[in-house]
C-alpha cells in the first residue's frame, strides 16, 4: 500500500501536534484503501460523545464487493488512547484548534491514520509561505547554476 496523504493540511493549517490512530473500517474498506482508493482532502475529525470520528473522508467502493447500501462518506470510528483523546477534547474546546487528517497507511495488518491538532492558516500566511518557497526555489536554482 502506498502512503495516502492530504496534501491541502499543511498548505490550510499550523499543524502544532500529530498523533496515530486507527480506524474502524469494513474489509471491503479496508481492501479499498490498501489499493490506495481513499481521499482525505475535504475530511476532517471531531469528538462526539467521548469517542473520535474522521467525518468526510472519501473511500471507493470496492469493486468486487457487495455496495449496495455502501455510503463511501460514512463517519468512521477513531481508535486513540483515553489520555490522548483527553487531550484532544480539551484542546479544541479550550484553544479553538481543529483536528485534521494529515495521512493514512498501513502498519503490519493494520490501517493507521495520523492525525493533527491544527490552527488555519489565514489568507495572508498562505501568500506569505508561497513567497518563502519561490525564494527558497530561486536560491537552490541559483546555488545549482553556479556549481555547475
Amino acid at each position: 500500500m502506498k502512503k495516502i496523504i492530504n496534501r491541502r493540511a499543511r498548505y490550510d493549517y499550523h499543524l502544532l501536534e500529530k498523533f496515530e490512530a486507527g480506524v474502524a473500517l469494513t474489509g471491503a474498506e479496508v481492501k479499498s484503501v490498501k489499493a490506495g482508493k481513499m481521499s482525505l482532502s475535504e475530511s476532517f475529525a471531531r469528538i462526539i460523545g467521548g469517542e473520535a470520528w474522521l467525518l468526510n473522508a472519501y473511500i471507493n467502493p470496492y469493486p468486487f464487493a457487495d455496495n449496495r447500501d455502501y455510503d463511501p462518506r460514512r463517519s468512521r470510528k477513531l481508535l486513540l488512547h483515553k489520555n490522548e483523546l483527553l487531550k484532544l477534547t480539551q484542546q479544541t474546546k479550550e484553544k479553538g484548534l481543529t483536528i485534521i487528517p494529515v495521512s493514512c497507511y498501513t502498519k503490519g495488518r493494520q490501517i493507521k491514520l495520523e492525525i493533527a491538532l491544527a490552527r488555519g492558516k489565514k489568507k495572508y500566511d498562505k501568500r506569505e509561505a508561497k513567497k518563502r518557497k519561490a525564494i527558497e526555489r530561486e536560491i537552490q536554482q541559483t546555488l545549482k547554476d553556479k556549481g555547475m
